[in-house]
């Protein structure tokens, strides 16, 4: 206390605050009389390491702190503090002594408290969360325990002690293997709530939402199996034969397939007789380790309601031996087949693609609909992969941007157009926006093919973009963005805050780095009045949402 009645009185130097004033006098007045209140918390009073910690920072701020403590309720933030304290004391006893207490392959009892955005059940375990793939909240579970960290641990499910009534049996035991259905053991109206919850929890505990923040209801599927419309999958040599599958979850174990069940099931057909006419015509495949092997992966494309299919064939080398052959035979083989493409990549990455095609037979484009807009979609060109429910989400963002038909609409992040021409139909006038030069182009086919004249689209950077477009006076009544999965660019939403459009769709794949982005615009004056998550990924954890933002 004499530190702080010292400091008070150094602080009087800065300008226009002194020490002397009734805010002031009263906190001191408070101070000398509450320290002495402040309960004794496990054996430490206002002696604890702490508050010995506090006050020597304050001290070296030069009372800086009191003065910003103005008008706010001080007792409470001291005791805060000290119970703050208190838990991080906790969390680093749990720390230290995690690996002592908790062995490989121990068994343990515990009950599921939460989902994390993986899916992985969380189980404490005398406060310790271990992350258990299978398991659903409520359930009383044993776990054998695989890895111990210094904050968390992972374990396996030996056996379910108390069931959810949301458990179901499992469709695919592989699909959890390879990470591609990690919550198929969860009834699908369970997966919709879980969904909504997540939302909800990364809106209030990274955007800093109330949760009186409106997150409605996920929109689902009434069939939620078979709805992807693309396919890459990974070519290898299992049992020294040509194989195709998917990874094994956290290692390039491939694990042959050849029912996905989230897979439009003409896509698994069209593989399989891929796979086998490569078998007999003697191609290899590629080896991550050597470098050597012809065949990376097959990519499928399918329009979910033209029918058309896509065909990718990504070789590690320039072309292959044969390819007369082999171009009768795929277009003999996969019904509906348009477009047969080779890709070359001889880059030893983890990428799919390489970056040059060329044609091996038909069409270079292939054709669906969205929305009742058509649209031509190239072997680089990004599509939602579930068309249905991606219409779904775009109606969702038509519905918040509530367009008259005489607004100026910005579309950032615009792709091959699908938003954009949605958009189009709605507003008066659309300028997209997207960095990668193809894709624009590939937009402007797709504007033209559908008869649409009111829209822009321009290719580059948008901290490039929308500075020119400013200074051609272009003023934007509504903002649509649809970025990737790491959010906004800061400088982008710099940009966006000034040029101030009355309100922002914010169409996300990630709804934590949304929330991060909401509330930089919440900063801004913009109020986030509702979220819709769409199940665009039924099976797993993944979701997509719609979220409005309107200025106040």
């Amino acid at each position: 206390m004499d530190w702080l009645d010292e400091n008070c009185t150094k602080s009087a130097r800065m300008p226009r605050k002194g020490a002397a004033s009734p805010w002031m006098a009263r906190t001191m007045d408070w101070l000398n009389e509450s320290v002495q209140k402040v309960p004794d918390s496990q054996g430490k009073g206002v002696a604890s390491p702490w508050m010995v910690r506090t006050l020597d920072w304050l001290d070296e701020k030069g009372g800086i702190w009191l003065l910003k403590l103005a008008r706010k309720d001080v007792a409470s933030l001291c005791l805060t503090n000290i119970s703050w304290y208190d838990r991080k004391e906790e969390q680093r006893r749990l720390k230290m002594d995690a690996k002592q207490v908790f062995k490989k392959n121990q068994v343990h009892q515990g009950q599921v408290v939460d989902l994390t955005h993986e899916g992985q059940g969380v189980v404490k375990i005398d406060g310790y969360p271990f992350f258990v793939e299978g398991v659903i909240p409520g359930e009383q579970v044993a776990i054998k325990v695989l890895k111990v960290g210094k904050s968390f641990g992972f374990a396996r499910l030996e056996e379910i002690l108390t069931p959810s009534p949301d458990r179901v049996e499992v469709t695919d035991p592989i699909g959890r293997q390879i990470g591609t259905m990690t919550l198929q053991h969860l009834a699908y109206p369970a997966q919709l709530k879980a969904k909504q919850a997540l939302v909800k929890q990364v809106f209030s505990r990274l955007g800093k939402f109330p949760e009186s923040l409106e997150v409605r209801p996920t929109h689902g599927m009434d069939h939620p199996w078979q709805y992807r419309n693309k396919a890459q999958i990974p070519v290898r040599t299992v049992k020294d034969q040509l194989e195709t599958g998917f990874f094994r979850k956290n290692s390039h174990q491939l694990v042959p397939v050849e029912n996905f069940h989230i897979q439009d099931p003409a896509i698994d057909q069209a593989i399989l007789k891929t796979r086998d006419i490569l078998r007999q015509l003697g191609y290899s495949a590629y080896d991550e380790e050597s470098r050597k092997g012809q065949i990376r992966h097959i990519i499928v494309k399918r329009g979910h309601y033209s029918g058309q299919v896509m065909l990718i064939l990504v070789v590690n080398g320039e072309g292959l031996p044969r390819e007369e052959q082999l171009v009768e035979a795929l277009t003999d083989a996969i019904p509906n087949l348009v477009s047969l493409v080779l890709n070359s990549h001889t880059q030893a990455n983890n990428v799919i693609m390489g970056p040059t095609n060329r044609l091996l037979w038909g069409q270079p484009v292939y054709r669906d609909q969205m929305l009742g807009l058509d649209f031509s979609i190239s072997p680089h060109s990004f599509y939602q992969v579930n068309t249905p429910q991606a219409e779904a989400l775009y109606r969702y963002a038509l519905e918040a941007a509530d367009l008259s038909g005489s607004e100026t609409v910005l579309d950032a992040y615009c792709g091959i157009g699908t938003i954009s021409l949605a958009l189009a139909r709605q507003a008066g006038q659309v300028y997209a926006m997207e960095i990668v030069p193809e894709a624009i182009d590939m937009a402007r086919a797709n504007a033209e093919a559908n008869g649409l004249s009111n829209v822009t689209f321009q290719a580059g950077k948008a901290e490039e973009v929308l500075p020119a477009w400013q200074e051609e006076g272009i003023a934007f009544d509504v903002a649509v963005v649809d970025p990737p999965r790491k959010g906004l660019d800061p400088e982008f939403v710099k940009t966006l805050i000034e040029l101030a459009p009355d309100k922002i769709v914010y169409v996300s794949c990630n709804p934590a780095t949304c929330a991060r982005d909401c509330q930089l615009l919440a900063q801004a004056g913009y109020e986030l009045q509702w979220v819709q998550p769409v199940d665009l990924f039924p099976q797993t954890a993944h979701v997509e949402a719609v979220s409005l933002l309107v200025k106040e």
